[in-house]
């Protein structure tokens, strides 16, 4: 896969894990979301097909708002919170020390988010999107050491809590395309 293609794959996935799916920054791409089957040569070609069909069908889903909130806002208990610090931090906090290193990864590469929300910059969305950037920017080596050192430590195993969820069927279909798509990047 070409860098472009990866840049705007991860931008894409990343945009529907952070922003809400009737947010305005997210709606002008769901019908690339709805055909990113056909944005590059997937795996498993079948199953991203399968999965972009279940995506269409819940797109208009009046409680797909609602889903985003409990899964990515924590409306009562998170049950697949999307912070990398949970999954890796001893007492499974936010904050931790692999927060602080991702941060500080960050900074050495002259990457702020600024979202306008005040989280934790290790979220799964914001850590594609900074992906997507570093690729854009022209550090391959930077955007490699974020997808090995910081993400795919932690994500297969929250992608796989997302995977069974039994909150959201828009939000499994995701975490399967996220899957592929993760499996696609190398690793060295």
């Amino acid at each position: 896969m070409d860098i472009t293609t990866c840049a705007t794959l991860a931008k894409l996935l990343g945009a529907f894990f952070y922003y809400p799916p009737n947010g305005q920054e997210v709606k002008p791409l769901i019908t690339a979301l709805l055909h990113i089957d056909q944005l590059t040569e997937w795996s498993n070609g079948l199953l991203i097909s399968e999965q972009c069909q279940i995506l269409a069908d819940e797109v208009t889903n009046p409680e797909l708002d609602y889903q985003y909130s409990v899964l990515f806002e924590g409306q009562g208990s998170m049950p697949t919170p999307p912070w990398g610090s949970v999954y890796l931090d001893e007492e499974h906090l936010l904050m931790g020390e692999s927060q602080e290193r991702y941060r500080q990864f960050l900074q050495q590469q002259g990457l702020k988010l600024t979202s306008g929300i005040n989280e934790p910059e290790d979220q799964f969305g914001l850590m594609l999107m900074a992906f997507a950037i570093l690729l854009e920017n022209n550090k391959p080596e930077a955007a490699q050491q974020l997808i090995t050192d910081h993400l795919l430590i932690w994500s297969a195993l929250y992608l796989d809590r997302l995977k069974v969820n039994d909150v959201s069927r828009f939000y499994r279909s995701l975490a399967i395309i996220a899957e592929q798509y993760l499996m696609l990047l190398p690793t060295t």
